[in-house]
């Protein structure tokens, strides 16, 4: 535990560090924001604002791993590396989208069908891998019921579903000042919680990491924020996260702790359905969801500080189940 709690601390430095170093190499290199122009209208005044910032947290999260990570077994199955590649690799499509953005000089990247092939490619490794993993196997935990669920070879398509969804869903959420990082610091905390409890020591390090990473990167990306993290940090977030949750052996527990991705993503899902099935209209003022509470008033940091709450609570129920 006291070296998950190091790790964190350690984490959380070199973010605020780096955050310090990168922040005029993006304005330099004028890596900044294409506002949506159907995005709301207080967003427009965030034009410009450097992207590209989930560098930060990647590279604090990477650094303190590899400075406190447990090398006494075997690399190829040390979850903590088995983490970081999954969220590497879900970070290249991330930074090949914003890349795309940043040369058209438009708020589009790759297209759907790009994307989706490149992580069907990385969530099908990942998957069997986990499936080949001598601790994780196909078997799934049940939360709260104290019972496992062994899916056999269904685990790898059903693993890549949970995949592709989670970190679609984490890139959804990253739509107002300090609401993906907020959200997921508190998920990696308790994910670093369970590892603990369940001795996993290595993944708790690369989870607590996460947790004090996020926290360093708040530092420049709570309202009004001074870097984004774009699509390659959601995209990093999204595939730790997921990644983490399946080398517990505990992908359902995303239900919980993921639950304002997940309503990200099922928000933007109904809208584009019921306005397709009835003619133009709508059931949100916008989605993703967040972007409902915004155009009725909320402001961004009410909405954060809601989200947040929201998740610290979850996060706690779903230690009830799972410890």
């Amino acid at each position: 535990m006291q070296r998950m709690m190091f790790s964190a601390v350690l984490a959380y430095v070199i973010a605020v560090v780096l955050g310090k170093l990168l922040l005029p190499v993006l304005y330099k290199l004028k890596f900044g924001q294409n506002i949506y122009e159907l995005a709301p209208e207080a967003h427009k005044k965030k034009q410009g604002t450097p992207i590209m910032g989930g560098l930060v947290f990647a590279g604090a999260m990477i650094a303190t791993v590899l400075v406190m990570n447990d090398y006494s077994g075997p690399l190829t199955q040390n979850m903590a590396f088995a983490m970081i590649l999954m969220a590497l690799g879900n970070m290249g499509i991330g930074f090949a989208d914003d890349m795309t953005k940043i040369r058209g000089g438009k708020n589009k990247g790759l297209t759907a069908k790009q994307k989706m092939a490149f992580q069907a490619v990385l969530a099908l490794a990942f998957s069997a891998y986990c499936y080949f993993h001598p601790q994780i196997g196909s078997a799934i935990e049940i939360p709260f019921l104290r019972a496992e669920l062994n899916m056999g070879i269904l685990y790898i398509p059903l693993m890549m579903f949970v995949i592709v969804g989670t970190t679609n869903s984490a890139n959804l959420l990253d739509g107002l000042d300090g609401l993906c990082s907020s959200v997921s610091l508190v998920a990696f905390a308790a994910l670093s919680v369970i590892a603990g409890a369940l001795s996993l020591g290595s993944l708790g390090v690369g989870c607590a990491a996460m947790c004090g990473a996020l926290m360093g990167f708040l530092f420049y990306n709570v309202y009004p924020a001074k870097m984004f993290m774009g699509d390659t940090g959601s995209m990093f977030i999204g595939g730790a996260i997921v990644s983490a949750a399946m080398l517990m052996r505990q992908p359902l527990i995303l239900v919980l702790i993921a639950f304002w991705m997940l309503m990200s993503s099922l928000s933007v899902m109904i809208q584009v359905t019921y306005f397709k099935k009835t003619g133009g209209k709508r059931i949100f003022r916008m989605s993703p969801i967040h972007h409902h509470f915004e155009l009725g008033g909320m402001s961004e940091t009410r909405i954060v500080a809601m989200y947040m709450m929201t998740t610290a609570v979850l996060c706690l129920i779903t230690l009830l189940g799972v410890l």
